[in-house]
C-alpha cells in the first residue's frame, strides 16, 4: 500500500513535468514548514525512526537539512535523485534564512542614531589606537598599548550598554564620555612624549565624530579643549615646543569640526522634515483609506436603503388592503349574534394585530431608508422624558417592571425635532424593556452637563456581551428572533442629525445604560 502524500507534496509532484527545480523546491519548502504532518502520516517512518523523532522534537527552524531531505525522498517518491539534491539545496536555503532571522534582534540594537554614534566613535578611537600602536616608540615612552586598546574597547562597550539601558540619559552619557576620551588622549600624550607624541592624531576622529552628533558648538569647544590639553602635555613633558603647534592643532581640528557640525545640523533638519512629511503622508493615506471604507459602507447602506424602500412600498399596499378588508369583516361579524361569531372575531383581531406588526416593520424600514429631514423647534426635553415615562408605564406595570424618572431642572429649552427625538429615546426604552424580567427597573433621566444635555435610559438587566456590543449600531444586526435590527441605528442617526452622539456602558449582571448627548446650542449647517 502506497503512503498517502500531503497536499503540498502532491502539488509539487504534479508540476514536476513542467519544472523539476520548482517542484522539488516547493516540495522541500512545504515539507520544511509542515514536516510534522508529512512524516507522522508516512507508514515508512515508524514512531521510533530518526525522521519521526526529528519531526516531533524540532521546530521548522531547527530541523537539519538531512532530515528534511529524507522526508522529501520518502514523502515525494516521484522525485529523481537530481531533483532530490535540488530539494536539499532548497531546504538548506530555507534553514539558512530561518537562522539569519535570529540576528535581527542584534541588528535592532543599531537602529537608533545614538547607538550607531557610540559604535562609530568606539571603532574610530580603538582603531586609531591600534594603528598608532604600530609606530615605533622610544624605550622610555614604551607602554603596553595593546592592553590600553583592550581596556579602551571594554570602556566603549560599557558606554554602549549604558546607552541601551538608559536611553533617556543618552546626551549626558555621551558628553561625559567625550570628557573622559579627551582626558584619556591627554594621558596618552603625556606618557608618550607630550608634544613629540603622534597620539595627538586621536583628537581628530574624537572631535569630528562628536561634532557630527552634537553640532558645531560642541565640536568647536572640544577642539579648543584638545588644543589646551595638547599644550599642557607638551609643557609637562619637555622640551617645550611653543604655542604654535597647539594653535595649529586647534585650527586643524576645530574648523573641520564646525563645518561637519553645520552639515550634520542641516542633515538632521532635512531628515526631520522628511519624517514630518512622511508622517503627514501616512496620516493622509490612513484618512484616505478610512474614507474609502466609509464610502464602501455608505454605498452598501445606500443599496440596502433602496432595497428596503422598495420592499416596504411593495409590502405596504397589500397590508393596507388586508387591514381594510379585516376592518370591514370585523364590522360584518359584529352585527351577528355573539354566540356565533366569537371565534370569527378572535381570528379577525389576530389578523389585525399581525397587520399592525407588519405595518410597524415597514414603517421602520421606510424611516431608515428615507430618513425624514428634521424640523427643529424650541421644546422642553424634560417634558419629553416625562411624557415617554407615562406612555410606557402601563406596559411596564403589566410586565411587573418599575419605571422611574429623574429630570434636571437646569435643562433649558432646546432646538429639537420632538417627534424624531421621541422615537430615538423610545427605541432605547424598548430595548430596555426587552432586557428586563419581572421585578426589574427602568430609569429615564435628563441631566445638564456643561454645554450639553444627556438623556439616559438605564435598565437593571443582564448587560450586553462584548461581542454583541461591538455591533450594536450596525444596521440589521439583532440578537432577537424578531425585529429589524434598525432601532439603535435609527437612534444614532437621529442623534447625529441633532449634532449629538450616543454612548453606552454595560457590565454583565449590572445592567446597561444608553445616553444621548446633545449640545445645548445646535450647530446650524
Amino acid at each position: 500500500m502506497r503512503p498517502r502524500r500531503s497536499s503540498a507534496c502532491r502539488s509539487a509532484s504534479a508540476s514536476r513535468s513542467s519544472s523539476p527545480i520548482s517542484s522539488s523546491a516547493s516540495c522541500a519548502m512545504s515539507t520544511a514548514s509542515s514536516a510534522g504532518s508529512c512524516s507522522t502520516r508516512s507508514p515508512a517512518s515508524p514512531p521510533g525512526s530518526p525522521i519521526s523523532r526529528g519531526a516531533r522534537a524540532d521546530g521548522p527552524e531547527r530541523r537539519g537539512s538531512a532530515v528534511v531531505a529524507r522526508i522529501v525522498i520518502r514523502r515525494c517518491p516521484p522525485l529523481s535523485g537530481r531533483a532530490a539534491v535540488r530539494a536539499i539545496v532548497a531546504t538548506e536555503v530555507v534553514v539558512t534564512t530561518a537562522e539569519r532571522k535570529r540576528w535581527h534582534a542584534v541588528f535592532r540594537l543599531l537602529e537608533r542614531d545614538e547607538r550607531v554614534f557610540a559604535v562609530l566613535l568606539a571603532v574610530a578611537m580603538v582603531g586609531g589606537l591600534a594603528t598608532l600602536g604600530l609606530v615605533p616608540l622610544r624605550p622610555r615612552q614604551a607602554i603596553d598599548l595593546y592592553s590600553l586598546v583592550f581596556w579602551f574597547g571594554a570602556y566603549k562597550v560599557g558606554i554602549f550598554a549604558l546607552v541601551t539601558v538608559t536611553p533617556r540619559a543618552t546626551r549626558a552619557i555621551f558628553l561625559g564620555a567625550l570628557a573622559i576620551d579627551l582626558l584619556l588622549v591627554f594621558v596618552l600624550l603625556t606618557l608618550t612624549g607630550g608634544g613629540d607624541s603622534l597620539f595627538y592624531l586621536l583628537f581628530f576622529p574624537l572631535v569630528a565624530v562628536n561634532a557630527y552628533y552634537f553640532g558645531p558648538w560642541v565640536g568647536l569647544s572640544a577642539a579648543l579643549v584638545a588644543g589646551a590639553l595638547y599644550t599642557l602635555s607638551a609643557w609637562l613633558m619637555p622640551p617645550w615646543v611653543g604655542w604654535t603647534p597647539a594653535v595649529i592643532l586647534a585650527a586643524l581640528v576645530g574648523l573641520p569640526a564646525v563645518t561637519l557640525g553645520l552639515v550634520a545640523e542641516r542633515e538632521r533638519g532635512a531628515r526631520s522634515e522628511v519624517e514630518r512629511l512622511n508622517q503627514e503622508l501616512t496620516g493622509t493615506l490612513t484618512r484616505l483609506q478610512a474614507a474609502q471604507e466609509e464610502l464602501l459602507v455608505a454605498e452598501r447602506m445606500a443599496t440596502v436603503g433602496r432595497l428596503s424602500l422598495k420592499v416596504a412600498h411593495e409590502v405596504r399596499n397589500p397590508i393596507s388592503a388586508i387591514e381594510l378588508n379585516a376592518e370591514i369583516l370585523q364590522e360584518i361579524v359584529g352585527n351577528q349574534a355573539a354566540s356565533e361569531t366569537d371565534e370569527a372575531k378572535a381570528l379577525v383581531a389576530a389578523i389585525r394585530d399581525q397587520v399592525k406588526t407588519l405595518d410597524a416593520l415597514t414603517e421602520e424600514y421606510l424611516t431608515f431608508a428615507r430618513f425624514p429631514r428634521p424640523h427643529f423647534e424650541e421644546d422642553a426635553v424634560n417634558d419629553l422624558v416625562r411624557e415617554l415615562a407615562d406612555f410606557i408605564r402601563p406596559v411596564a406595570t403589566r410586565q411587573g417592571l418599575t419605571v422611574r424618572v429623574e429630570t434636571d431642572g437646569d435643562v433649558p429649552l432646546m432646538e429639537i425635532d420632538r417627534g424624531l427625538l421621541r422615537q430615538a429615546v423610545l427605541n432605547l426604552v424598548k430595548n430596555g424593556l426587552e432586557a428586563l424580567s419581572r421585578g426589574g427597573e427602568l430609569m429615564l433621566t435628563s441631566r445638564r452637563d456643561g454645554d450639553a444635555v444627556e438623556l439616559s435610559v438605564s435598565d437593571s438587566g443582564g448587560g450586553i456581551p462584548d461581542d454583541v456590543g461591538r455591533r450594536l449600531f450596525e444596521p440589521f444586526f439583532t440578537t432577537k428572533p424578531q425585529g429589524t435590527g434598525l432601532g439603535l441605528s435609527i437612534t444614532r442617526q437621529i442623534t447625529e442629525e441633532h449634532g449629538g452622539e450616543v454612548r453606552w456602558t454595560s457590565r454583565p449582571g449590572s445592567g446597561t445604560r444608553f445616553t444621548i448627548r446633545l449640545p445645548l446650542k445646535r450647530t446650524h449647517g
